[in-house]
């Protein structure tokens, strides 16, 4: 996130969520960042959305870990060295556990670092993986890594391992994704690992169903971003006034979600200062997510300075763990 220049605003205007608010609906096309989502109700929905039958992404994902642990971790330690996880994103880090384990089972105890914007689920994560996995210790840390990393923690004789799961890297456009790469290549010495999980291109049917299931969740999902913005910056969007939209463009490999205005409307956000007008069928691009072949993955990588060392896929091919090294 790019915090803009917004000269004789509101205060409000130069906070987090103003500004990318402020940027986002004077642009043309009106879009929002997908960080926005995560205030506790949208980590709440999204967590339902993981269990539902359409989302295939983390079933998917949990069942490679499942599989393929021990060998992660073994790989990823590449010898006598003690490993160290920290974790990109990681809200309520639940499928986390079984990595963590593994690391366990191989060196008796192994600190985790995770790295997300949401206090709640960070403290749950702590909370559950120290009760429930003896000889892990959490450190959270409560940070938006798209702005910067940060120093992580380094130790000495202690190989480092960022996770970076869930397909979130596919949320950014192809610089984008690049920037957050090379960002975490720039905090690890050369020899640590990057543990990436991606989606692959598949069947149309299969990639919508994901992101616009039939309970409506995810589309309660994408109107709570108007709520957080009413509760935040005293709007006053009527959420019931959108449509939950989802697209395959397939000339950037991406799934789209929109909002999409019913009637013609007028929003006001006091905090701001601004009105935001919105034609009939007029849209608010909330989030994208690409997905990848194999070559545009060892791509990605090599241009932010990683080899791909190992691979993980499950038996459809839908959905890929990759192991890479900092070069």
């Amino acid at each position: 996130m790019n915090t803009v220049a917004l000269p004789q605003l509101p205060a409000a205007a130069y906070t987090a969520i103003g500004s990318e608010v402020y940027r986002g609906l004077t642009a043309r096309p009106k879009t929002l960042s997908p960080w926005l989502f995560y205030d506790a109700e949208g980590s709440r929905l999204f967590e339902e959305i993981t269990e539902l039958d359409e989302y295939y992404l983390t079933r998917t994902e949990r069942a490679i870990f499942q599989a393929h642990a021990d060998e992660m971790v073994k790989a990823a330690a590449d010898g006598p060295q003690r490993l160290a996880i920290i974790e990109l994103g990681a809200g309520m880090a639940t499928k986390t556990g079984i990595l963590l384990a593994a690391a366990v089972r191989r060196q008796g105890e192994v600190t985790y670092e995770a790295v997300d914007v949401s206090s709640t689920a960070l403290e749950e994560a702590k909370r559950n993986l120290e009760a429930n996995i003896p000889g892990v210790t959490v450190h959270a840390r409560v940070a938006d890594y798209t702005e910067g990393l940060g120093a992580l923690a380094a130790v000495p004789g202690t190989r480092r391992m960022v996770m970076y799961i869930g397909s979130s890297i596919g949320n950014f456009d192809p610089k984008g994704a690049l920037d957050v790469l090379r960002s975490v290549r720039k905090e690890l010495a050369a020899g640590d690992r990057l543990l990436l999980g991606v989606d692959m291109v598949k069947d149309l049917p299969t990639l919508l169903a994901a992101y616009d299931d039939a309970k409506g969740v995810t589309s309660e999902f994408n109107r709570n971003v108007l709520l957080r913005i009413n509760r935040e910056l005293e709007a006053n969007f009527h959420p019931r006034c959108f449509r939950h939209k989802v697209r395959w463009n397939g000339e950037l490999s991406r799934i789209e979600m929109h909002l999409e205005s019913l009637i013609r409307q007028t929003v006001e956000i006091p905090a701001l200062g601004i009105e935001v007008n919105l034609k009939r069928g007029e849209t608010i691009h909330t989030e994208n997510s690409y997905k990848f072949t194999p070559k545009q993955l060892e791509q990605m990588l090599a241009r932010s300075g990683f080899r791909l060392q190992e691979r993980w896929m499950d038996e459809k091919k839908w959905f890929s763990e990759v192991l890479a090294e900092a070069i």
